[in-house]
């Protein structure tokens, strides 16, 4: 995986989680794929419920201590979440993180939510307070 679209790279997995949920680590460091290796270290550590609720609690609480808590979008966290789930649950023997993305590159793509919604729908202010189902396909 090219990791420089990884600006934690360097944390190992319990580093980043203990960095991300203390609100250490630099916005500028943190990008999408951080999100997703924080979704698959959750979803490695408990089920998918749980996971959901403690990433959507650390993404809340990260923005709100950086002064962006504006940014914070419901469906987009969980819509992630369960495109992580599926993936994970679809290669299970992959060990670490890179693996995991080598075989799922689909997952690095922020646009990829675009397959499930229209910029529409989650521009809408109840996308963002809230949950709402996609309207171009079923998520996995």
């Amino acid at each position: 995986m090219d990791q420089v679209h990884l600006g934690t790279a360097h944390l190992s997995d319990e580093s980043l989680v203990e960095e991300f949920e203390s609100c250490r680590l630099p916005t500028a460091q943190f990008h999408h794929a951080d999100h997703i290796r924080l979704a698959w270290i959750f979803l490695g550590q408990m089920d998918q419920a749980q996971a959901t609720r403690r990433i959507e609690q650390s993404i809340r609480r990260y923005a709100d201590c950086n002064g962006i808590g504006q940014k914070y979008h419901q469906t987009i966290t969980r819509a992630w979440m369960k495109l992580v789930a599926a993936a994970r649950r679809a290669t299970p023997h992959a060990v670490c993180f890179d693996e995991f993305a080598e075989q799922h590159p689909e997952l690095l793509a922020v646009k990829n939510l675009n397959n499930y919604y229209t910029p529409e729908r989650l521009a809408c202010p109840e996308a963002r307070s809230g949950w709402l189902e996609p309207d171009l396909g079923p998520l996995p």
